[in-house]
C-alpha cells in the first residue's frame, strides 16, 4: 500500500466515524435562553465550539481525498493535514479550534466520538442527571452555570457562593436516575499521584505501578458564605484538563488548562499529596 493509499483510507474511516454538525437553530429552540437554567446557554455554547472543528474536519477529510487523486490542487495547508493523519497525529488546524487534548489521533477520535455522543443525548433527552465533566469544551462554563442556576433560584449574589463537594464513591453515574435538588453531579474525572480509598473514604496512595485512576462521581452544590473544612482534613486539589498542568489565561480570565480547585477528604497530612503532585484530569493519553 502507498503512502497516499494509506491517507486516504485513514481519510475514509475518519470521515465514516465523524458526525455532522449540530443543527443549531434547532438546538436553540429547544433550549431557549433561560432564566432558570444557565444550562441551556452552556449546551449552546458547546455545540457552536464542536460545530466548528466537525466543519473544519469535514472540509479538510473531503478536500484530502480530492487532492490525492488530483481533483483539487495539494496545498500547504491539506499536505500538513495527510502527513498529520498518516502520522497518527492531530492535525494542527484542527487542534488549533478543537478541545484541548495530548492524545495521538486515533485516540483523538474516539473521544470526540464519545463527547458529540454526550452533547447528541443532552440534546434528544434533555439535561442528564449526572454530567460527564471530561465531555465539556469548556467546563469552567459548566461550573459558572452551576452556581448561576443556585443564586438565581435563592436570589443571592453569585459571589457570595462556592462549592460543597459531596463525594459519592458507593454508587455509580449511570445508576443515578434524578438530578439533585440543588448544584450537579459530575463524574469522568481521574486522580495522578493517589487514589481514592472507598473504604475509608479518603484519598490514599496510588497501588503499586498504578500512574492514574478514576475518580468517584461528586455532587458541585453551591453554598453561600461556605465555611472551608478544618485545616489537615481535606487537600485542595487542582482540577486540569489534560496532564500537561500548563496554560494560559484566555481573554475570558479562565485558564485554558485549570478548571477549579476540588477537596478531598485526607487522614495525612496533605503537604504528602503537595508533594506528590496529586491532582485530578478530565483526560489521560489514551
Amino acid at each position: 500500500m502507498t503512502r497516499d493509499d494509506r491517507i486516504a483510507q485513514i481519510t475514509t474511516n475518519i470521515q465514516s466515524q465523524t458526525p455532522e454538525a449540530y443543527n443549531i437553530e434547532k438546538s436553540r429552540k429547544a433550549y431557549p435562553t433561560d432564566y432558570h437554567s444557565c444550562l441551556n446557554t452552556v449546551l449552546t455554547q458547546e455545540l457552536i465550539k464542536y460545530n466548528a472543528l466537525l466543519i473544519m474536519m469535514k472540509e479538510h477529510l473531503i478536500n484530502v481525498k480530492k487532492a490525492l487523486i488530483g481533483e483539487v490542487v495539494m496545498s500547504d495547508e491539506l499536505d500538513k493535514v495527510s502527513s498529520s493523519l498518516h502520522d497518527n497525529q492531530v492535525p494542527l488546524k484542527w487542534a488549533s479550534v478543537g478541545f484541548l487534548s495530548l492524545k495521538p489521533l486515533a485516540s483523538w477520535i474516539i473521544d470526540l466520538n464519545e463527547r458529540t455522543t454526550f452533547l447528541q443525548n443532552w440534546l434528544d433527552k434533555g439535561a442528564p442527571p449526572t454530567f460527564w465533566i471530561s465531555g465539556f469544551f469548556f467546563p469552567q462554563a459548566f461550573f459558572t452555570a452551576t452556581l448561576q442556576n443556585y443564586a438565581r433560584k435563592c436570589k443571592i449574589a453569585i459571589d457570595e457562593l462556592d462549592f460543597d463537594f459531596k463525594i459519592y464513591d458507593e454508587i455509580e453515574h449511570h445508576e443515578v436516575t434524578e438530578k439533585p435538588e440543588d448544584g450537579s453531579f459530575g463524574y469522568g474525572m481521574f486522580f495522578e499521584g493517589a487514589r481514592w480509598n472507598s473504604v475509608t473514604h479518603c484519598i490514599d496512595e496510588s497501588q503499586p505501578k498504578q500512574l492514574y485512576s478514576s475518580a468517584p462521581m461528586i455532587l458541585f452544590l453551591p453554598r453561600r458564605n461556605r465555611v472551608v473544612p478544618a485545616k489537615g482534613t481535606i487537600y485542595r486539589t487542582p482540577m486540569y484538563k489534560v496532564l500537561s498542568r500548563s496554560g494560559t489565561l484566555s481573554t475570558t480570565g479562565h485558564s485554558t488548562n485549570f478548571c477549579l480547585w476540588l477537596e478531598y477528604p485526607t487522614r495525612d497530612d496533605p503537604d504528602k499529596w503537595v508533594r506528590a503532585g496529586v491532582a485530578i484530569f478530565l483526560a489521560l493519553l489514551y
